[in-house]
């Protein structure tokens, strides 16, 4: 059997703003979120400058108690999600077939290296309980079902980069052959620990000598760009059948049209420089959407600011949508949020729909010395009325992931604000 899925409500804890009402304002507005990093555990660090959670106050969003317990990614993405559910007027209306997936790249690992510093430090008591029962992977899964008695399957996904596509994939798939109702996709990741800092600098991977001037750091497509900024946070969405949400009189934001996935097969962090692994996953979502290249109107890129990933992310476009490739309106959102890692992927869908909704193509931020030949939105966002957009996830692995955001039967045109 094979159903439509589309997104019904949306959630977000990100740099660029508490709620998505506030994070699209700032990516719609071009406003960077990159900052110099707070707090004297980065001083030694060879970079210092990255996206970080502000002004998110876990006692207005969550039960003392539950926040207590949680570590910090964990309570954003409580957080995102009781926001995703909120958005699709949904809460109290879920229940047996509706799974949740938790999607990551590295899981919550600051509460791991606090309880190893507590180890070392003090012996095995002070380690704490909430380790055994919040520590791995899937535990916003875990929390998130128990939360709102969801008793569909809970699980985690990792796919590095590509975490939160992949997520949001697997659960249409879930929803559109029959085997769940409604899935809720939350991403998340607090990677801006002085470990991850120091091994992805280590790696040469993140941008260097922002620290006067942070918003510059990020420059997707720019030639002078020398790597991607790390972020914090975490997004959610509620997936839900086309015909379940019309008979609960749920608006739908967007549909999830097509999904796509792929391996590089080829190095542990360098892309395929031809980018033949991302063109594969963005050809099997066309695919799977039962669509053509024509179809995209927009693309919102992996874009992070690499030198090489941004090059095998244009010939991976140029490959999969051929000669119309260049002349399709790109933009690089990471440009103004930073890289949320195994999260970004969410961020970005619930980005491409609200595109879609509004009529606006977000702002590529610090493009002075763009790649010739391509129509990157730069400086500033664009009106435009565009009914499919491509957002596309690849990560460290090689791995790849991509989704064709569309709009449906349940969604409306620009200016509906819907969500």
């Amino acid at each position: 059997m094979s159903r439509r899925v589309v997104i019904t409500g949306a959630g977000a804890v990100t740099p660029s703003g508490i709620g998505v009402p506030a994070m699209w304002r700032a990516v719609a507005d071009g406003r960077s979120a990159i900052r110099v990093l707070d707090g004297p555990e980065f001083a030694e660090l060879p970079v210092r400058i990255g996206g970080q959670v502000r002004d998110f106050d876990a006692s207005d969003l969550l039960e003392p108690g539950l926040a207590r317990r949680l570590s910090a990614v964990l309570q954003w993405a409580v957080a995102a999600g009781d926001e995703a559910i909120d958005d699709a007027d949904a809460r109290g209306m879920l229940g047996g077939r509706v799974d949740v997936i938790a999607a990551t790249g590295s899981g919550p690992v600051d509460a791991m290296q606090r309880a190893t510093r507590a180890l070392d430090a003090r012996g095995p008591r002070a380690v704490p309980l909430a380790l055994a029962m919040h520590g791995a992977p899937d535990a916003a899964a875990a929390l998130l079902s128990q939360r709102h008695g969801l008793t569909g399957a809970a699980s985690g996904v990792s796919a590095t980069c590509a975490s939160g596509a992949v997520a949001i994939g697997e659960g249409m798939r879930r929803i559109r052959h029959g085997y769940a109702d409604a899935v809720l996709v939350v991403g998340m990741e607090d990677c801006l620990g002085p470990v991850n800092l120091a091994s992805n600098a280590n790696l040469r991977a993140l941008a260097t000598g922002y620290e006067d001037d942070p918003s510059a750091a990020s420059r997707p497509f720019d030639r002078g760009r020398t790597g991607f900024v790390m972020s914090q946070g975490a997004a959610a969405v509620l997936l839900e059948s086309a015909h379940g949400a019309r008979a609960r009189g749920a608006r739908a934001i967007a549909e999830v049209a097509g999904f796509g996935a792929s391996s590089d097969a080829h190095h542990p962090t360098a892309p395929r420089p031809d980018g033949a692994g991302a063109a594969a996953a963005i050809r099997a979502c066309l695919d799977d959407a039962g669509a053509t290249a024509e179809r995209v109107q927009h693309v919102n890129a992996h874009g992070t600011g690499t030198p090489a990933g941004d090059a095998a992310e244009l010939a991976a476009l140029e490959a999969a949508l051929g000669a119309r490739a260049r002349a399709i309106p790109i933009s690089a959102t990471k440009s103004s949020t930073g890289h949320l890692l195994g999260a970004a992927g969410v961020v970005e869908a619930i980005i491409a729909a609200l595109s879609i909704r509004d009529g606006i193509l977000p702002p590529t931020l610090n493009l002075d010395d763009p790649e010739p030949g391509w129509d990157v939105v730069a400086g500033t966002a664009r009106r435009a009325d565009v009914a499919a957009v491509l957002s596309t996830s690849f990560g460290f692995g090689g791995h790849n992931g991509a989704l064709l955001i569309a709009r449906g039967e349940e969604t409306h045109g620009p200016g509906t604000q819907a969500c």
